[in-house]
């Protein structure tokens, strides 16, 4: 028998509801503190989704019936309950395949750094310590700074309660920003330069010379940052590169149209020069880089991560909790890393 248009229709509906209720829960699972409707609409509108205040309210009213989230109080807003934390994470499998390719995109749209003027927004990674091993973990961090393995020496430091863009500090911890190389996506994006981001990778160094990438995982098949996978697993050895230039680190691979390798030269002397270096390795028109095979009209490039020096805090057995592409903060908030080493 025939499907009737009013079935297709209310099929359309349904999962249309269901997105935008997996849209809030994302929202609400990624925020410590409870959320009222007006801020999840601030939210979700970031993330390009229009939704009014209004109809969140909406959404919240079916989500606490199904018991996706709870009130924490008259004025504090929902919260996510246990049930609402499990459906968000197994729902809509389809939607998480290349979530990592397409934050890479959003974070470099949102990038509007300005080399001349040294202000605007810069995407960055955020890193969570507890406040009482935050001095070992600096302690850590400083020879992979210092060995220039990461993008740039820049971070920024937040107490708890405190704000980087969208994530807030947890109590008990300090949150810890370092520049995350889609910066570079983002600086090159403004000014027409367009830039494939291929793949993270754990990247063999010997005698301070990058090798080869001897792991590999694709951005537009990952549903999240592949540096958070490979930190868990173990997979560096951050802090002996830095000690003596032997061992494996967090990379990123990345390809530029060659007829721009003059552009892209130039924009990553001056991104070096404030702060935001990260060059490893650059390749020539079709040339094969660090094992990896390029195409003829292609330039690759290799890129030093910005969580090495979190990767090798964990090496030392400090627990962090690794938040990779998170969010951009204002350039002019970055200091540099030593100057934490003087508090």
């Amino acid at each position: 028998m025939p499907i009737a248009w009013s079935e297709i229709s209310v099929g359309f509906e349904t999962e249309s509801i269901e997105r935008k209720t997996i849209a809030i829960m994302k929202v609400l699972k990624d925020s410590p503190e409870s959320m009222g409707a007006g801020t999840i609409a601030t939210k979700l509108k970031e993330h390009g989704i229009d939704l009014s205040e209004r109809s969140v309210r909406y959404h919240l009213k079916l989500m606490d019936e199904r018991g996706f989230t709870r009130l924490a109080g008259r004025r504090e807003g929902r919260v996510l309950t246990d049930r609402g934390a499990n459906e968000v994470s197994d729902a809509l499998v389809e939607d998480k395949v290349g979530f990592a390719i397409s934050r890479i995109e959003q974070l470099a749209f949102r990038t509007s750094f300005d080399i001349e003027n040294r202000r605007g927004l810069i995407p960055v990674n955020v890193s969570l310590f507890s406040k009482e091993a935050f001095k070992q973990a600096v302690d850590a961090m400083r020879p992979a700074f210092e060995a220039r393995i990461c993008i740039g020496d820049l971070v920024a430091v937040a107490s708890e309660g405190e704000v980087f863009g969208e994530t807030t500090i947890p109590e008990g911890k300090v949150g810890l920003a370092t520049v995350c190389s889609i910066a570079v996506n983002g600086v090159l994006l403004k000014i027409g330069v367009p830039m494939a981001s291929k793949f993270s990778g754990i990247l063999q160094i010997v005698n301070n010379r990058p090798i080869r990438f001897v792991e590999l995982i694709e951005y537009a098949g990952c549903s999240l940052d592949p540096s958070e996978v490979f930190i868990r697993a173990g997979m560096t050895s951050v802090g002996e590169v830095a000690k003596t230039g032997n061992g494996r680190i967090l990379a990123t691979y990345r390809e530029v149209p060659a007829i721009c390798r003059p552009t892209v030269d130039e924009v990553m002397t001056r991104l070096k020069s404030l702060g935001v270096g990260g060059l490893i390795a650059t390749g020539r028109a079709g040339e094969a880089l660090c094992g990896i095979r390029v195409d003829p009209d292609q330039v690759g490039l290799v890129l030093g991560n910005g969580l090495n020096p979190v990767a090798a805090a964990t090496e030392v057995g400090l627990e962090v909790q690794v938040h990779g592409m998170t969010t951009v903060a204002e350039y002019q908030r970055l200091t540099k890393f030593a100057e934490l080493l003087l508090k």
